[in-house]
């Protein structure tokens, strides 16, 4: 966990949350943009941790959210606005594949 914690550049009680916050921004995400995608629950939640990565990576970047790693209103919000992007991101793949 220490090289995942250096290479992102986050603590890793920062990257614990995240994945929490994945679990349930990936749903929202779900939630938000219905359809017929693959795979479930399971492919909803990966998306959902993944786009909370890509989103808190990103905002930590850019000085939207903190790398303290609290959860925050802010952080849910990136981790929604992540997970949509992904989700959105897979759908024109899967279109143009």
């Amino acid at each position: 966990m220490e090289k995942v914690s250096e290479f992102l550049g986050m603590s890793q009680e920062t990257i614990i949350i995240w994945l929490v916050l994945g679990l349930v921004s990936g749903i929202v995400a779900k939630f938000l943009l219905p359809g017929k995608d693959g795979g479930g629950l399971i492919s909803t939640v990966l998306i959902g941790i993944a786009g909370s990565f890509l989103g808190g990576y990103l905002g930590n970047h850019f000085g939207i959210t903190s790398e303290v790693g609290g959860l925050s209103v802010m952080s849910f919000v990136t981790a929604i606005v992540g997970a949509l992007a992904l989700l959105i991101a897979l759908r024109i793949l899967k279109l143009l594949i």
